[in-house]
């Protein structure tokens, strides 16, 4: 993958990641570009993709998930290191506790990698986002390297952290990431009371401690790789509700949440000749959580104090068979095994046991390339409660791709894809007490892409390089269920909208060169989105928009850099939606935008680099809600100093 590209001048360096020529569409945040960034979290630097919405839930501590072309959270596989992340209670990943302070890129893919090479549930998900965690790289002699950092600012926000790499042999090294995150989540916002008038409230039980520790070891074997990571974190967090009172400050939201996470995976690379290579993974992980709303102290929310308990053993094994220079097929094959352990009244305590089996093939010419997969999926759920559990699951679905460079010294790819794709109700839909429904129906999905992305450099030195992409898609959804939390942020009602058909377009544009001795490079996206519900032909909000899908949305990133001055830029709109199917004006939502700026400067003394950053965000102050009633912070600040020997 051409990722970077570096132009060199006597006195200055300029770095712009490129926009990768997949067959599939994809977007990435790596290196320089993703540390300037104006972001905490992976869910902060997702934001600007095209084609995704986060629904954030309040600020600091505030549920993040993420929607891929509003087929909804669950239909996105998110992965750590090549490996998923899995959640078989609900099904959603929390993208706003990951950090970016140890991360190297952010990957998003429509459809599936480009790649055969991979595990069978790789093959699984409609969207991806991977996260991939820093490497060790060692200069010359160096055996150790040593980065510290520390963040400060807005919401008595303190976020300490520190990464250690460790050379242990020619071919073994070694890594300990461990960072901790305090914030009062305190904020002001705009408050409209029921007779007219609008007042200021304090956003209130917001507050955030997190601890995470990562250790990882990284190895080379003849004509291969295998690297293993130990990754723990540990949270207690408030939830601030939603800003529904009539007298704000009457009512104070005290819900809880506590949190463990931990597992270890380990991974295995190495090809054996010319003409087969293998992949191995495994994993063993364990969530803890607990909530607790008290309705002693908030009166008008049910009393919840639930434990919950996961565990998941992964293993998987991906076959690559080169069996030409133009043709390669693999076969991978992955089992999975999750427990949930509750303490509700008559839980059922589910296992499920699942079974992927993908066979792919990939064809390769000079200008043309051509890859198929079917994927197999089989689910066996048990329960201790006799006939208790849901039927097993069998399916198979197809996948088809294609890409075509029609002029040979033009940097101009066309490409397509087809994917269908099933997906297993979560073990909460099929199985929480009094809400679960163990006949519920998976949702399918069937996505249609055609796209093309077209780059080309300039002799010139103020525009040296332009790249484009677009994508027009079209996806149906049977089925599709649409998770909207109640009162008790918790406990989620789910809602089966039947069918809805998702039309779109996104677009990307970015640029890259030198005005005189200032390097600067830009990053523009747009999105739209036509996303509607068809469930009820009889019904008077057949074809609405369905909720929190905008219409229109778009990005900016704008960077400079002179002499180890760096300044961003960035900006977010996202336009005018409905918070339900009935697209009246009770349930219209204004379109928000933010716009944020960073200025940082780098200085080196012998080994030492030194890197303080200024960060504003909300520079205008733009009151805003993501999600109806949960109000965004205004204008905040963030300064971050980061030392590496």
């Amino acid at each position: 993958m051409d990722s970077l590209r570096t132009l060199v001048t006597p006195e200055v360096t300029v770095t712009a990641s490129r926009i990768p020529k997949e067959v599939i569409p994809v977007q990435i945040l790596s290196g320089a570009q993703l540390e300037k960034l104006n972001a905490h979290s992976v869910a902060d630097a997702v934001r600007y993709f095209s084609g995704v919405q986060i629904k954030d839930y309040g600020g600091i501590g505030g549920l993040k998930t993420i929607n891929i072309r509003s087929m909804g959270s669950h239909h996105v596989g998110v992965f750590y290191d090549g490996i998923e992340l899995g959640n078989a209670q609900n099904g959603v990943v929390d993208l706003g506790r990951f950090s970016l302070d140890n991360m190297e890129a952010i990957s998003m893919y429509n459809g599936q990698k480009s790649a055969i090479f991979q595990p069978a549930k790789d093959f699984a998900s409609a969207s991806s986002i991977y996260m991939s965690t820093r490497t060790p790289v060692f200069k010359a002699d160096k055996r150790y390297n040593l980065n510290m950092g520390l963040k400060g600012g807005s919401f008595a926000t303190v976020n300490p952290s520190v990464l250690w790499e460790h050379r242990l042999s020619e071919k073994v090294s070694s890594s300990i990431s461990a960072e901790y995150m305090y914030t009062s989540g305190k904020y002001k916002f705009s408050y409209a009371k029921k007779n007219g008038y609008d007042t200021t409230e304090v956003r209130r039980n917001a507050d955030v401690r997190t601890l995470r520790v990562e250790g990882a070891l990284f190895g080379q074997v003849k004509e291969g790789e295998w690297k293993a990571k130990t990754y723990f974190y540990n949270s207690e967090r408030g939830y601030p509700g939603a800003a529904v009172r009539e007298e704000p400050g009457k009512f104070k939201h005290q819900d809880r949440q506590w949190d463990t996470n931990f597992f270890v995976q380990s991974s295995y690379r190495r090809r054996f000749g010319s003409y087969y290579n293998l992949l191995l993974n495994g994993k063993y992980a364990y969530d803890y959580l607990h909530y607790l709303s008290d309705a002693r102290a908030d009166i008008s929310t049910m009393h919840t104090d639930n434990t919950y308990k996961q565990q998941e053993t992964y293993l998987s094994a991906a076959h690559l068979f080169s069996l030409f220079d133009w043709w390669s097929a693999s076969l991978s094959t992955d089992f999975q095994w999750n427990t949930l352990d509750a303490d509700l009244y008559n839980f059922v305590y589910p296992q499920r046991y699942s079974l992927y089996n993908a066979v792919a093939t990939s064809i390769r010419f000079d200008c043309f390339k051509l890859q198929a997969s079917l994927l197999h999926t089989y689910v066996h759920d048990q329960t201790q409660i006799a006939q208790a559990n849901a039927k097993n699951k069998s399916e198979f679905t197809p996948t088809v791709v294609a890409s075509y460079q029609p002029f040979q010294r033009v940097d101009l790819n066309l490409r397509a894809f087809y994917k269908r794709v099933f997906r297993m109700p979560t073990l909460n839909d099929l199985y929480y007490t009094f809400i679960g429904n163990k006949d519920l129906k998976p949702e399918y999905t069937n996505q249609y892409n055609l796209g093309a992305t077209y780059a080309y450099t300039l002799k010139g030195k103020v525009l040296s390089r332009i790249e484009i992409q677009a994508d027009a898609y079209y996806n149906q959804v049977e089925d599709k269920i649409i998770a909207i939390p109640t009162s008790n942020q918790f406990r989620w009602t789910m809602l089966n909208l039947g069918y809805v058909e998702i039309r779109g377009i996104d677009t990307a544009i970015q640029g890259s060169g030198l005005i005189g001795k200032v390097a600067w490079n830009a990053r523009f996206n747009y999105t739209y989105q036509q996303a509607q519900d068809f469930t009820e032909p009889d019904s008077e909000y057949y074809g609405g928009q369905i909720p929190y899908v905008p219409w229109h949305s778009a990005s900016t990133i704008l960077g400079g850099s002179y002499k180890g001055w760096d300044i961003n830029y960035s900006f977010i709109y996202t336009g005018e939606r409905y918070e339900s199917v009935a697209n009246i004006r009770d349930n219209y939502i204004q379109p928000w935008y933010t716009h944020d700026i960073a200025l940082s400067k780098t200085m080196r003394w012998k080994q030492t680099v030194i890197r303080a950053t200024v960060e504003v965000n909300n520079l205008l102050n733009q009151p805003y809600e993501v999600v109806k009633w949960y109000p965004m912070p205004g204008t905040n600040f963030k300064i971050k100093l980061n030392i590496s020997l």
